[in-house]
């Protein structure tokens, strides 16, 4: 049972934290900015690893690191006697999907914060390098250790790698953890689908003859690929789907594509499902290779286990009291994503969202400004009631 006093005395600090955190609105939005401007893609994201570890630096943080995965981490101690605190951890990822190459430039307008990568996820960094300076501001100091942690190769053939290693290699053992992702506010993730990413590459024969039909090259090759896929048979209950992502091939108007790519996703709450489909798949795959002139393989880019810790658990109850406070309607959504490296590793953790925004994964992806205040004291909020051991199964 929680302990109901204590958390009412969180749940009626809640709208005063929201109003106080707007005078921090000049770091939040510095920080949402500069780490912004950095360009991150997966697997190149030391410069901006370097500008939160320069943060966590300037809040006087303690055992502020590098790994071997480039995972930036410090912790905030706690006030209770060092053999008697916890570990709990607050973590986003660092990289976006953009290249280098990209302008990474964030335009302020009177509401919103605009630029390629500012909702995924660098609004969600700019939490975590402003989370000392927030908890100071409100004067709130933990029982127990926070530990910040901006995670690398989180995206794409990254496949959660530095989380991952933080996980299996962390000396801290972790009692609660949430993931911060800069959309959407009111997600409420403490669940993950079964899913598996991949891509199809199709290679064909260089056209010689364009009289004899050769002139499709490899398009033809994986249209016939997607529409097999298309045929699997998806249920409903439990619910499970073949999401395509993007096809990629050709060049111009009049030269046949020798190479093709379809990207792809498979979900389902069902354990065992998500494979059954991968192996009608590279079916389809063999089957094509073996009636066509064609090269076609596959390439599984990430996987993921389903799992959770369930409505009931106390710090998803905790978690929609504090929303309701801030008359947020929490919209619960599998993850599949950070969260489930955490649920594998048996950690009960929540994934939550910042702020609201638009064209997420487009060069004008935006956030709004003022619901930013309404996540960090949901943020704090939870934090406190973590550390007062509110979301504690047991308790």
């Amino acid at each position: 049972m929680q302990r109901q006093s204590d958390l009412d005395d969180i749940l009626s600090a809640v709208p005063g934290y929201r109003e106080r955190l707007r005078e921090l609105r000049e770091i939040v939005l510095a920080n949402a900015i500069m780490a912004g401007e950095i360009p991150a893609p997966t697997f190149e994201e030391a410069q901006r690893v370097r500008f939160l570890c320069d943060r966590f630096t300037e809040s006087d943080l303690n055992n502020i690191s590098t790994d071997e995965k480039e995972n930036a981490t410090a912790v905030l101690p706690g006030s209770l006697p060092e053999r008697e605190r916890k570990n709990i951890l607050v973590a986003a990822h660092v990289d976006t999907i953009w290249s280098a190459n990209v302008d990474h430039s964030v335009s302020v307008g009177t509401d919103a914060l605009v630029g390629p990568g500012i909702a995924d996820n660098s609004l969600g960094l700019a939490v975590i390098a402003s989370l000392p300076a927030i908890l100071d501001h409100l004067g709130i100091r933990l029982q127990n250790n926070l530990v910040l942690l901006g995670a690398t190769r989180s995206m794409g053939k990254g496949d959660l790698e530095g989380l991952r290693f933080f996980i299996e290699n962390a000396k801290l053992p972790i009692a609660a953890a949430l993931c911060i992702e800069g959309l959407h506010l009111g997600r409420l993730s403490y669940s993950c689908i079964g899913m598996m990413r991949g891509e199809i590459t199709v290679r064909a024969p260089e056209a010689t003859d364009w009289k004899q039909g050769e002139a499709t090259g490899s398009l033809v090759h994986i249209h016939r690929i997607l529409s097999r896929i298309l045929a699997i048979p998806t249920p409903q209950h439990p619910k499970t789907s073949i999401v395509l992502g993007s096809i990629i091939t050709g060049t111009a108007y009049n030269i046949s594509p020798r190479k093709a790519q379809l990207r792809f996703e498979v979900r389902s709450e069902q354990a065992g499902m998500v494979s059954r489909i991968q192996e009608q798949i590279e079916e389809i795959i063999e089957e094509v290779n073996a009636e066509r002139d064609a090269n076609a393989t596959f390439t599984r880019i990430a996987r993921r286990k389903p799992g959770g810790i369930g409505f009931h658990h106390p710090l998803v109850k905790t978690a929609r009291k504090i929303m309701g406070q801030l008359n947020l309607q929490p919209k619960i959504a599998p993850s599949t994503s950070e969260l489930s490296v955490l649920l594998d590793a048996g950690i009960s953790s929540l994934t939550l969202g910042v702020s609201k925004g638009d064209n997420r994964h487009e060069l004008n992806e935006s956030v709004l400004i003022d619901p930013i205040f309404s996540g960090l004291a949901q943020i704090v909020a939870m934090l406190q009631a973590i550390d007062g051991g509110l979301c504690d199964e047991d308790d």
